[in-house]
């Protein structure tokens, strides 16, 4: 791949590179495309012109800037290979990909939002335009997919992906994450959903969905482990019936930010060379990991694996195996206005096997994000906390995210 990039640097083919979202992440990627041989931004999207024109100085080369990134896109004067989706949105980088498919450049999505609650619709239209939709590669459900393809070429089974959290607290409000949040340069709402945990049941939603993996039990089992090698004592594999699961530990602060594969091997041959290898392992549950993902210096990969081969990261092959649903963070009042949907005061949200919850009438979490209006969705009854938001409990006012939900709805089978 990088000697490819370094001839298209060389030839002056770079990969033209579309960005929006120039925030703390955004920024970053911006920064990563300037050094990266064969690639260049052809402009970087942001609804704030200071924040877009603080993306184009970190690229630290020219570039055109704007705060419309649908104009760009529409602007055949702006090349566009691929496109970078790095906002906080749901609807509006819903439309954002729907312009860079209907353009024919592939999206890549530092988004893990948008890609797992409206990620089938773009899958689908993606699919009738030719081009690749995919998870970002240096996400955590990026970096677990290409350990597991890895690991199955090896000719391990499966058992466990799993992500490493150093601290949760799903009842953490807004007021408590606001100093944590500025010192780690973040958005408020953007770092609590870090914090209660609805971001790392979001991304193990994707992963699942790629690998047809489940949790356990809703929002996955998450023992408490000190360092990453207790993971072989910390779950009960001969459990799982043969089915792999996806999960988490909670406290391996050595490794917190990592991810692992648990891979099954019961062949006595391979157990010889695999303790002469020194894989952490209790015969026939082998231990790989990786004590990091690094976010933004790994989005150029993503980009390079579209463009030159057509290959995604992560697209949810397998469909709706799972999804993240709402649950109250807080005992909520009949008449309670539930402000975000991600990274909120009123709700965190909870990985869960989609047919169970579907058939339990649970409302996924994104759904109740309303980006296009004032309003938003009203609690019509009391729910108390730690109960899952169903669609009797709400009242979700009409918009963009209700419409598209609605049509995504028929690629589930759900009425």
């Amino acid at each position: 791949m990088l000697d490819e990039l370094k001839t298209r640097e060389k030839e002056g083919r770079p990969i033209q590179v579309g960005l929006v979202g120039s925030g703390s992440m955004g920024s970053a990627i911006a920064y990563q495309i300037g050094l990266t041989p064969g690639m260049r931004l052809a402009f970087v999207a942001d609804t704030d012109e200071v924040a877009a024109k603080r993306g184009a100085a970190r690229y630290g080369k020219p570039t055109h800037v704007t705060t419309d990134c649908l104009a760009a896109l529409r602007d055949e004067r702006i090349e566009c290979d691929v496109f970078i989706e790095a906002t906080n949105s749901i609807v509006a980088a819903y439309d954002y990909c729907i312009g860079a498919i209907e353009r024919k450049a592939h999206c890549v999505l530092m988004n893990a939002e948008v890609d797992l609650i409206l990620g089938h619709l773009l899958q689908a239209e993606s699919k009738r335009h030719g081009v690749v939709v995919t998870s970002d590669s240096g996400d955590q459900h990026g970096v677990l997919a290409r350990m597991m393809e890895e690991v199955e070429m090896w000719g391990f089974e499966i058992a466990q992906a799993g992500n490493m959290k150093g601290f949760m607290d799903r009842y953490r409000d807004s007021e408590g994450t606001v100093e944590i949040a500025r010192k780690l340069n973040l958005s408020t709402k953007q770092c609590l959903a870090y914090t209660d945990g609805s971001k790392l049941n979001i991304e193990m939603s994707l992963i699942g969905n790629e690998y047809g993996l489940t949790p356990r039990v809703p929002g996955m089992e998450g023992p408490n482990a000190d360092k990453v090698q207790d993971v072989l004592d910390a779950f009960r594999f001969d459990n799982y019936s043969g089915h792999g699961h996806v999960d988490y530990v909670l406290g391996a602060r050595e490794h917190a930010g990592g991810v692992y594969v648990v891979g099954k091997c019961d062949n006595t041959f391979q157990q010889t060379y695999l303790d002469y290898y020194k894989v952490y392992n209790k015969h026939p549950y082998y231990l790989f990991f990786r004590p990091y993902h690094l976010c933004h210096i790994e989005t150029p990969r993503a980009c390079a694996l579209a463009a030159l081969y057509g290959k995604a990261v992560c697209t949810q092959r397998m469909g709706r195996v799972s999804d993240c649903y709402a649950y109250a963070k807080r005992d909520l009042a009949a008449g309670t206005r539930i402000e975000h949907a991600i990274g909120s005061d009123e709700v965190y949200g909870l990985i869960d096997v989609a047919k169970t919850a579907d058939a339990s009438n649970h409302v996924p979490q994104g759904v109740l994000d309303v980006e296009d209006s004032d309003q938003r969705p009203v609690t019509k009854r009391a729910v108390k906390r730690d109960r899952p938001i169903t669609w009797d409990d709400v009242e979700i006012p009409a918009g963009r995210m209700a419409d598209l939900w609605e049509k995504q709805k028929s690629l589930f089978g759900l009425k």
